[in-house]
């Protein structure tokens, strides 16, 4: 009949499977959790906060288990890492970080930067509400830039070509927002 044996394993096999799956559910949750920490510190100017989650996201990412096991959590977080620490790097040194320079995939990459322009939309706003109008004229050229060249993408119908439509309509409310200032002027 049945290998007694073989069913013993194969118990021992879905229980490592779930072991797996919940390290890598808490490990992601903590993950997207900093990044929140990080961009809330960005968007509130206290850099220095930043900084300290940063240091601490990086381990938190490399302690991520690989693999999905039947969850995307380790997916989304390594595009929130993306998000803030673009958003991290483009506040402190007026770029924003390679795929390289974060070690990340280019799937979370090109998410994670999808996701970074609607955090440059807030970005900008707050910009203009302290009439530094120059910064905010800078994030709509980055919001451009990263419009360009995901245009030069053949995107299949997935997460990413939906993400992707994303920068078209920050660009459009940064588009509007300059519209205003040069009105304004």
């Amino acid at each position: 009949m049945l290998d007694a044996k073989d069913f013993k394993d194969i118990a021992a096999e879905l229980k490592g499977f779930e072991v797996q799956r919940e390290k890598i559910i808490a490990s992601s949750r903590d993950v997207i959790q900093l990044s929140k920490l990080i961009i809330h510190a960005v968007l509130r100017g206290d850099i220095t906060k930043a900084d300290t989650l940063a240091k601490k996201i990086r381990s938190d990412v490399k302690a991520i288990p690989s693999g999905e096991y039947e969850t995307e959590m380790r997916s989304v977080a390594l595009q929130e890492y993306v998000e803030a620490l673009a958003l991290l790097s483009f506040v402190k040194k007026g770029k924003i970080a390679t795929r390289k320079e974060l070690g990340v995939d280019t799937q979370s990459y090109l998410l994670g930067l999808c996701d970074l322009t609607g955090e440059f939309v807030r970005l900008a706003i707050n910009k203009v509400i302290n009439k530094d109008y120059a910064a905010a004229l800078k994030i709509k050229t980055a919001v451009e830039e990263i419009y360009g060249q995901f245009l030069e993408f053949d995107l299949r119908n997935g997460n990413l070509r939906k993400k992707a439509d994303s920068i078209k309509w920050n660009l459009k409310k940064l588009e509007e927002m300059a519209l205003s200032l040069s009105i304004k002027a």
